[in-house]
């Protein structure tokens, strides 16, 4: 498997995921995601490829086949008010597509954006897990992430 930057060839792959993501958001939590849904618009994920504050990174196979991806977020804190100065970068999506589960795709592709963060002399990388997606956290929890925060709700 190769680990790369996406490119807008990779669109139809990425968004093949998008749906798996949201199909488990939405089986966890039905009340906050639609079925059948997807976090980006076409126009939107082709603007995103084109953002460098913005990387993707997917794991392709030999045929060029979109096995999984991150979505990154480079969120630089300029040291003004409680934040020291610093860069982070935030995992705001990472997917193995189900068929290539279990192979170690997720770990190749969580390190090679551990990667690339050193790479931009970035300080941490950080990432938000639903409650409703234990299998996310225990892969998380394996690739040695801990708590940075915790976010609560009441639903009225």
């Amino acid at each position: 498997m190769e680990i790369r930057r996406a490119a807008e060839q990779d669109m139809d792959g990425i968004n093949s995921l998008l749906y798996q993501v949201c199909r488990v958001h939405h089986n966890g939590r039905p009340d906050l995601f639609t079925d059948g849904g997807k976090k980006y618009t076409d126009n939107e994920l082709r603007a995103i490829l084109h953002d460098d504050e913005r990387p993707i990174l997917v794991g392709v196979d030999e045929d060029g086949r979109v096995l999984g991806y991150a979505f990154c977020i480079f969120e630089r804190h300029d040291g003004s008010g409680a934040m020291t100065r610093h860069t982070t970068l935030y995992i705001d999506d990472l997917c193995v597509d189900e068929k290539f589960r279990g192979r170690h795709i997720g770990t190749q592709i969580y390190r090679a954006v551990l990667d690339f963060a050193k790479k931009n002399g970035v300080y941490n990388v950080t990432l938000n897990v639903w409650h409703c997606n234990p299998s996310a956290m225990k892969f998380y929890e394996a690739m040695g992430l801990k708590p940075l925060k915790v976010g609560m709700e009441t639903i009225l």
